[in-house]
């Protein structure tokens, strides 16, 4: 084989469509496109989603609700689930790796809800003012 004797598969470069040149292409005349109207005129096109001056679909059906793209990135732990931790300080990638909260957590925060019976220490999570004052009282910090 030589550089000079190398060439494409068969069939696998097609040449490009040549319309408007002439009835026996196949594509003369109107070119494919059709007879008069907006779309056979050169630069005849129009919005996305134009209807030709109607009120379009987008704008005739009502509004309503709101879905927020980061509410599935807060997450609730209880004191509960902290009492199971065997750690004392606990972060995001602790709860993380315990399978508390999901990888892509943003927001963490600990709710009173259940018993806690150990000293622990809290960094960069939130906790509520209830859960706070418990932590506290059983000698913990809340750093966040």
């Amino acid at each position: 084989m030589e550089l000079n004797t190398i060439s494409p598969a068969p069939n696998s470069k097609k040449s490009r469509r040549r319309v408007g040149r002439g009835i026996g292409s196949g594509l003369g005349k109107t070119a494919g496109r059709g007879h008069k109207g907006q779309k056979s005129r050169s630069g005849g096109f129009h919005k996305v989603g134009f209807e030709g001056g109607q009120m379009p679909m987008h704008r005739r059906l009502p509004k309503r609700g709101f879905s927020s793209m980061t509410a599935n990135m807060s997450y609730e732990v209880t004191l509960d689930s902290l009492e199971r931790l065997p750690l004392d300080h606990i972060d995001a990638k602790s709860l993380i790796d315990a399978g508390l909260v999901g990888k892509n957590a943003n927001k963490i925060k600990v709710i009173v809800s259940g018993n806690l019976t150990k000293a622990i220490c809290l960094t960069g999570i939130q906790a509520t003012k209830g859960a706070q004052d418990i932590i506290v009282k059983l000698g913990g910090k809340v750093l966040s």
